[in-house]
């Protein structure tokens, strides 16, 4: 970037920055975001009759570009430069322009609390830099979220390198494998690596010798003499495979045989997953609306996650010594549960042998509180108890240690956090949103917004979990890095300010190998093909379509003049982020899409008596005024009531029964369940370009981005589809053919469980490796936990023992 910004500063360029400045000067504002920046600069070309190219081309086009943020001071301007995904730099402009000069990250940090008014000259820093030097790193930002390739490359090339030392690394692994003492791959008649590979090579000899489909029991005796036990395979031939594998990687060390044997490997029979908050069960007892998704991905990911154990168990030939799979979903147990099962210790997950709900009570600090639900804002007093509380019960349900314990959002991922650091089990986190880059400027007005949200609590508790994880895994390359034009969610934990609190200085390593893309499924068997109509129950079909295109209850609203249009759908809950009342707006705006389409909304309210926050009110009322205000009776249908799952996939299939389209018009998305769901049903889908929903949809296919702040152009974006589907019909089964097939191969919980136990097998091993390099990262952790974490915990406590 040096050169660039000389470039401007040495070319008569430097004016034209010189009147942006003073432009963004005369707003009024001292803070701009880049998409303020890149309308003012577009402002000052149009007004100046700068060429065409000057925008894009120019050396000041190319610095506006990058530049994501911009601070005015009185005696200097702060650029914050992004030249590349996951690379940011700070840039000071001097007053007289005589200097741009680079900075480090700390001083913007001031500049930003000196624009709140709360700067302080002694603060501390928190910084985790220096953790991650020791560690291999990822150099390519294209490769961020594959993290299990760069390691299997990188230790494949540490084979490469002393082979003889590998030996007896990989010797030990295997060494330490077990069930409840029982040794599984190795016995004690092998001493050493060298032992080991010469004992595999006359394995592979005898067994090449057996009919394919030998059950692995009647030649285990001759296995367990050369110091083999259970756990090679099932069969001769699986056994043999798995034997090959091992002996390949010694002799020609190859990423892909590491990761065919490590997939093999006996390691993982006891899962946890942890979700606190979610106020989990079943019979579509879902959560709240805010944590409806995540909860859902929790149920299913158990399910997944339980039947692909059993398989693996079944391959490795562990059967015969009686192992079987055990998942748990741990969370709380909340005595006024308003007639779920919320208040059962224990609950047998439905469509699982061995999953079960495990909850265990918050300690009654306050019953006035802790008996009953508490929202993710509010829950951060009780983890630490919790925690405490719930080690006995998980090794008593489980009857030893889990061997991989998985975090979920951020009070699920702390509690996990402190659950592997006693049991010292892998970790990993799964965030599903984090909630710093949702709200604007929140850490900046932290104080203000402290009473309400608590974000203290939260954003510290964020950074001790990403960094304390083994591994991450993300739904979204954007979830991590974003897109050239925007910063992702991980990434917005890299260098930031709690004025008065604290300074990130470097809060993630973002080319750490931890991070993996590894998204969920869908329920195939809820959310299927409207073309599988043998599968489609028929009154289930006729209750949905009475809802949308007959029916008259309180919570519907309006009523359709012609049913036959073409209906455009949306799904959700009602917030302002999802913004329902942007896309009635849109649809109101538009004459040509209310002559081709229906618009039916579905949300879990209708009303606004019936909502239980102001932005949910003033959403709903929003959608009424557009409703009126643009005089949409008879062309809009809105729907305002929980569906179960089986008749929301019934609704998506119904819509596609008319040759519909699903619209998700979100202000911001990080992944977007429904949008698989409508996708998986075969509604061809429209989604929001902020976010990861947008990687749902293929790169060639961007032309179902929309974009929520531009009505106009979404309405012509979807009538071009519109349009296309009335000129050649076909048009409209081919996408829909395209988004099944999508979302069946790229999309579906057994390629999801299948990575996860993989990540959990690769990330043991490295642990097992680096383990000492491990120990100063964990303990600056825990000293984060103790002087910032902790402290703010206990004031929100002291404030609900005053309720």
């Amino acid at each position: 970037m040096h050169e660039l910004v000389q470039t401007v500063l040495n070319s008569d360029e430097k004016t034209a920055l010189r009147h942006l400045i003073s432009e963004l000067n005369a707003l009024g504002k001292r803070y701009f975001l880049r998409n303020e920046i890149l309308h003012a600069f577009a402002e000052y070309c149009h007004q100046s009759q700068k060429p065409a190219y000057f925008f894009h081309s120019s050396s000041l086009g190319k610095l506006i570009h990058y530049t994501h943020e911009i601070l005015l001071e009185d005696d200097s301007a702060w650029f914050l430069l992004r030249p590349r995904i996951a690379s940011q730099e700070v840039w000071r402009l001097s007053e007289n322009m005589s200097s741009f000069e680079q900075m480090a990250p700390q001083a913007l940090l001031d500049a930003r609390d000196r624009f709140v008014n709360r700067y302080q000259s002694e603060i501390l820093n928190v910084d985790f830099g220096p953790f991650y030097r020791a560690f291999p790193s990822i150099d390519d930002p294209r490769k961020i979220g594959q993290g299990l390739a760069f390691l299997n490359r990188y230790l494949c090339s540490q084979v490469v390198i002393n082979r003889q030392y590998w030996f007896e690394v990989l010797y030990e692994a295997l060494c330490r494998l077990n069930y409840n003492g029982t040794p599984l791959l190795t016995s004690d008649r092998i001493r050493s690596g060298t032992q080991l590979c010469r004992h595999i090579k006359q394995a592979i000899k005898l067994i090449r010798k057996l009919p394919p489909e030998e059950p692995y029991v009647n030649f285990r005796k001759d296995l367990q003499a050369l110091g083999l036990e259970p756990g090679w395979g099932n069969t001769a031939s699986r056994v043999c495979e798995t034997l090959e594998l091992f002996d390949r990687l010694l002799d020609a060390p190859e990423p892909a045989i590491l990761e065919a044997f490590v997939s093999r490997v006996p390691a993982v029979f006891r899962v946890v997953l942890v979700s606190i908050h979610g106020w989990i069960s079943q019979e579509d007892v879902l959560g709240r609306s805010e944590t409806m998704g995540q909860v859902a991905y929790v149920l299913e990911q158990a399910r997944s996650l339980e039947n692909q154990l059993r398989q693996d168990i079944q391959l490795a030939g562990l059967d015969l010594l009686g192992i079987q799979p055990q998942v748990l979903i741990l969370t709380r147990l909340i005595p006024n549960c308003e007639g779920t099962h919320c208040d059962l210790r224990l609950e047998k997950l439905e469509g699982t042998e061995n999953s079960w709900i495990l909850r265990v009570p918050f300690r009654e600090f306050n019953p006035k509180v802790t008996q009953n639900w508490i929202s993710r804002y509010e829950i951060w007093p009780y983890l630490e108890t919790f925690a405490i509380d719930a080690e006995p019960e998980l090794l008593a349900q489980l009857e030893g240690r889990p061997d991989l314990i998985i975090g979920n959002y951020s009070d699920g991922n702390l509690v996990a956090f402190m659950l592997t650091q006693r049991l010292q089990v892998t970790l990993c986190n799964i965030a599903h949103s984090l909630e710093k880059p949702k709200h604007l400027f929140s850490n900046l007005y932290w104080q203000d917004l402290e009473e309400q949200y608590h974000f203290s609590a939260q954003f510290t508790a964020d950074l001790i979990n990403m960094n304390a994880a083994d591994f991450i895994i993300t739904s979204s390359y954007h979830e991590i890095v974003g897109t050239p034009d925007a910063l992702g969610q991980y990434e917005s934990y890299k260098c930031f300010t709690m004025p008065q609190l604290y300074h990130v200085v470097d809060g993630i390593n973002l080319f750490s190998p931890k991070f993996n893309l590894v998204p969920p499924g869908v329920d195939e068997n809820i959310f299927f093909s409207y073309t599988e109509k043998e599968k489609r129950d028929e009154n289930i079909r006729t209750k949905i379509n009475e809802l949308l295109f007959s029916s008259e209850q309180p919570q519907i609203l309006g009523h359709l003049d012609d049913p036959n249009k073409r209906p455009i759908c949306a799904v959700s809950y009602i917030t302002s982020v999802k913004n329902i009342s942007g896309l009635a707006e849109c649809f109101g705006k538009s004459e040509a899409l209310q002559q081709h389409c229906n618009l039916i909304l579905v949300t879990n309210k209708l009303n606004a008596a019936g909502a239980t926050k102001p932005e949910e009110v003033e959403e709903i009322e929003r959608i009424h005024n557009i409703i009126n205000q643009y005089n949409l009776h008879g062309r809009v249908r809105w729907i305002g009531m929980r569906l179960k799952s089986p008749e929301l996939g019934e609704l998506y299939r119904a819509i596609a029964d008319r040759q519909g389209i699903y619209v998700h018009f979100a202000l911001f998305e990080p992944f977007g369940r429904t949008i698989l769901e409508a996708m998986s049903s075969g509604l061809p889908s429209f989604v929001t370009e902020f976010g990861g929903a947008a990687e749902l949809i293929e790169g060639e296919e961007d032309e179902f981005h929309l974009n929520p702040t531009d009505l106009e152009g979404t309405a012509k974006r979807i009538l071009n589809f519109i349009n296309q589907c009335n000129i050649n019909p076909e048009h409209w089964y081919e996408i829909s053919e395209r988004v099944i097939q999508r979302v069946h191969n790229r999309y579906n919980w057994q390629v999801h469980s299948k990575q996860l136990l993989l990540l959990s097998k690769i990330y043991r091993f490295w642990d097992f490796v680096t383990q000492e390099n491990q120990e100063p990262l964990l303990r600056y952790v825990e000293t984060l936990y103790h002087l910032l974490f902790k402290p703010r915990a206990e004031k929100i406590l002291e404030q609900h023992m005053q309720r």
